[in-house]
């Protein structure tokens, strides 16, 4: 009896130890979790608004940028419009709702953000434009490509493959993206230098692929004229290619774009594309990931590709990476072996070009 009555009191006392021992565990890790909740609310936080991710690069842009915003520490809230301005605007107006230390927005149309951006900077959150630039917005700073540079490789690859005195076509992006209008510039300029006539202008709203392919069908007596046509960006120059093809001109008539996609590459070494501009968006992505963290601390910017930008409210930020002109003569270099496309995706339609090397 004795022995029993000790037993239990020996499983009471190692229960109670147990408890004690449990509790000042709890204790530390509530320390522990205090702390941790502490170092999460120093954390940045950065908000990013895609336009959408039909067009193949935008995907690339959201991983590098979201890698490398952790790296440093920072934390992303991803949000996608799928092309509505409207949704862009409500997106925006929820991370100024949820305390974002800084908003990086792919911008649809900048009349229906303006206002929007602004609220975010009253509220002291900071506003990045990033590859598209936000009329009116006045940002914190813009980051994307040497744009006018984008259109003047077009144009000088287009010369270099003779089109001289000739005629030419422009089916450039959405009329709401004020990229549009500096990569015309910078094409026009170099085909006013060689004599080049341009014939015509259209503009894809929202840059729907399919009206570039509805315009080519539309517009065949202007088409067949053509020296060549230049494309907004390479999916627009997917249905061009393919609406060409149906007419047995694909290769005759000249074809550039911009991006780089995997079917833009694939045509290039097939002959139906000759060249598009690849953008290092790896580069872009990590130089904006890394400014959305300086901007958040309140630190200015430095770069040596620095420089500013009109945005209508006066002049901005603009931080600038430099494009590369890709045709079938580089684009192993370039593309392939910097391993922004394997080699059998490129030359998938064509294995007997495959480079051994």
């Amino acid at each position: 009896m004795g022995r029993k009555v000790l037993g239990r009191w020996g499983i009471f006392i190692l229960a109670a130890l147990l408890l004690m021992l449990s509790l000042a565990g709890c204790g530390t890790e509530g320390e522990g979790g205090g702390k941790k909740d502490k170092e999460d609310d120093e954390k940045v936080s950065i908000g990013m608004c895609f336009d959408s991710f039909v067009i193949e690069r935008w995907q690339r842009d959201r991983d590098v940028f979201v890698s490398t915003a952790k790296e440093l520490g920072a934390e992303v809230n991803i949000q996608n419009a799928n092309g509505d301005p409207k949704q862009q605007k409500e997106q925006i107006e929820y991370f100024i709702k949820s305390g974002m230390d800084v908003i990086v927005i792919i911008c649809i149309d900048p009349d229906a953000i303006a206002d929007t951006v602004k609220k975010a900077q009253d509220a002291g959150i900071k506003v990045i434009a990033y590859d598209r630039p936000i009329r009116g917005g006045g940002v914190d700073l813009y980051v994307s490509f040497d744009n006018e540079k984008v259109g003047e490789m077009m144009a000088q690859t287009m010369v270099k493959n003779n089109v001289k005195n000739g005629k030419v076509i422009m089916i450039c992006g959405s009329p709401t993206d004020y990229n549009v209008p500096m990569v015309e510039s910078g094409f026009e300029k170099i085909m006013r230098q060689n004599g080049n006539e341009i014939i015509d202008t259209f503009y894809c709203e929202g840059w729907k692929a399919e009206e570039a392919g509805s315009y080519v069908y539309r517009n065949m007596d202007k088409v067949v004229k053509a020296d060549a046509i230049m494309c907004g960006n390479d999916d627009l120059a997917s249905r061009v290619v393919h609406a060409l093809a149906e007419k047995r001109l694909a290769g005759k008539i000249l074809v550039a774009g911009q991006d780089a996609d995997l079917e833009a590459c694939q045509r290039i070494v097939e002959g139906t594309q000759l060249m598009t501009v690849y953008k290092p968006i790896g580069k872009l992505a990590q130089r904006a990931a890394q400014s959305a963290v300086i901007l958040a601390k309140g630190e200015a910017v430095e770069d040596g590709n620095l420089s500013e930008y009109d945005d209508g409210t006066g002049r901005i930020p603009y931080l600038k990476i430099d494009p590369v002109s890709v045709t079938e003569s580089n684009i192993n270099e370039v593309i392939i072996k910097s391993g922004f496309h394997l080699k059998e995706d490129v030359y998938l339609n064509v294995p007997s070009k495959m480079p051994s090397d």
